[in-house]
């Protein structure tokens, strides 16, 4: 498969089949993104914030990882480092790296991502894809009221209640081949 056929036939439709884009002018398929600045201005301003996480297999996830499971991990990786901004995720785009171009992986894996961004509400609007060593690098976008407090690793203090989602070290122990109940 050609990379433009990857993203037609594996991506685009199946983003398009979430539901009308309306804030996205050119989303995926050409050389850059165009988004509507009024996705992002509202009546009291807002703030773009961005974040990137890459995962490299054997590194991030091992081998035998589904391909469902290694995009939806990749955006909720993302989608962790928005939630700890205190941002609402709007926007994505996708780097992806693979062995060969294989139909059956890949539509697992756009199966997988297109899964969880519809959950969150976040939009593929551009990317890229070639041939190596296993990689997926996704960077977020989302936006934040420019009147809102920063939610940063810095600002917290004694006495403060710190949240986190999901088990604290349970990526790591999933590296290790650690099957969640038997912790």
């Amino acid at each position: 498969m050609s990379e433009f056929s990857i993203i037609e036939h594996c991506f685009k439709r199946r983003f398009a089949a979430l539901g009308p884009q309306n804030d996205v002018c050119l989303g995926i398929g050409d050389d850059a993104a165009v988004i509507d600045r009024h996705a992002f201005l509202s009546a009291a301003g807002a703030h773009l914030v961005t974040c990137v996480d890459t995962l490299v297999a054997g590194v991030h996830f091992p081998l035998p990882t589904s391909p469902y499971d290694i995009a939806y991990k990749a955006l909720a990786v993302n989608l962790s480092d928005m939630a700890a901004m205190g941002a609402l995720p709007r926007w994505m785009t996708l780097a992806l790296t693979v062995p060969e171009a294989c139909e059956i992986w890949l539509n697992s894996f756009s199966e997988g991502l297109a899964q969880i961004a519809k959950r969150f509400g976040v939009q593929l609007v551009g990317g890229d894809t070639t041939q190596g060593p296993l990689t997926v690098t996704i960077q977020l976008m989302g936006t934040v009221e420019a009147d809102a407090p920063y939610l940063v690793r810095s600002g917290a203090c004694p006495g403060q209640v710190l949240c986190v989602s999901g088990d604290l070290g349970g990526a790591a122990l999933g590296l290790q081949g650690v099957v969640s109940g038997d912790k």
